[in-house]
């Protein structure tokens, strides 16, 4: 039986971590070859050890994201190393606190809409170019059901959301730009995932608050947000783009 994304070289930020960890793994498994670009080189080296450990291929690449010289060094390496680029995951993201916005600093803002929005741009810009040449690929972001609407078990984000929801506007914008050059775009919008990082700062009992006001009672997995990636990834969703696939047990339709 043939694997999903064969061959397919991908690039995936943050993939020493968290969702971006299940999703090179998951990526890797059904026969990419992977790069896990992330900051952290300890994590992304342990991530792409574990995936050649099964047999499969992957390398780490240090990057920061958030910075255009960092980010061209990066896929020049990529590119150097498997060929050109078919799949981008945009996974860098996140916020270091919550905040109200009378209390949100400028550096707080900057900080946060670079990570999470400026790097997706970036990245995309340093593989777009070769994607369109080849008139082939996929680039998936990793945007937030906060992009969305509030959640009501987190209210004091708003560049988290703002960055978040800058995502899904450029998600659609550039999926019409590259559509004609046969590139797809969409993004996938995870609600509140059991990552290593959430098991960290949530108890079980406010786990389980999450959970029961969901319709499915349930609180995502990394592997299901890895599993809507792959499906984006791969021909079935040839037809598909400027999506947004909502995984969240639910609990935003």
């Amino acid at each position: 039986m043939s694997k999903r994304v064969d061959g397919l070289v991908a690039i995936v930020t943050a993939g020493g971590q968290g969702l971006g960890e299940a999703i090179a793994k998951t990526l890797a498994a059904e026969g990419a070859k992977v790069v896990v670009a992330d900051r952290n080189v300890e994590e992304g080296n342990r991530v792409v050890a574990e995936i050649t450990a099964t047999g499969n291929t992957a390398v780490m690449l240090e990057v920061d994201a958030t910075n255009a010289a960092s980010v061209q060094k990066m896929v020049d390496a990529a590119v150097a190393k498997f060929g050109p680029v078919d799949i981008l995951v945009n996974g860098a993201g996140g916020f270091t606190k919550f905040t109200p916005i009378a209390e949100t600093t400028e550096e707080d803002w900057d900080h946060v809409i670079n990570l999470n929005l400026k790097s997706a741009f970036l990245c995309s810009r340093a593989v777009a170019k070769g994607m369109m040449e080849k008139k082939s690929g996929r680039i998936i972001n990793i945007t937030s059901g906060a992009g969305i609407m509030p959640n009501p078990f987190a209210p004091t984000y708003v560049p988290y959301a703002a960055g978040k929801a800058g995502m899904i506007g450029f998600t659609k914008a550039l999926a019409s730009e590259l559509g004609p050059h046969k590139v797809t775009v969409n993004a996938v919008a995870p609600g509140t995932a059991l990552t290593p990082r959430v098991r960290k700062v949530r108890d079980a009992a406010s786990i389980e608050k999450i959970a029961s006001q969901n319709p499915l009672r349930a609180i995502i997995e990394p592997q299901d947000c890895a599993d809507a990636v792959l499906f984006l990834a791969s021909k079935e969703a040839r037809m598909i783009t400027g999506e947004v696939l909502k995984v969240n047990a639910g609990n935003l339709m």
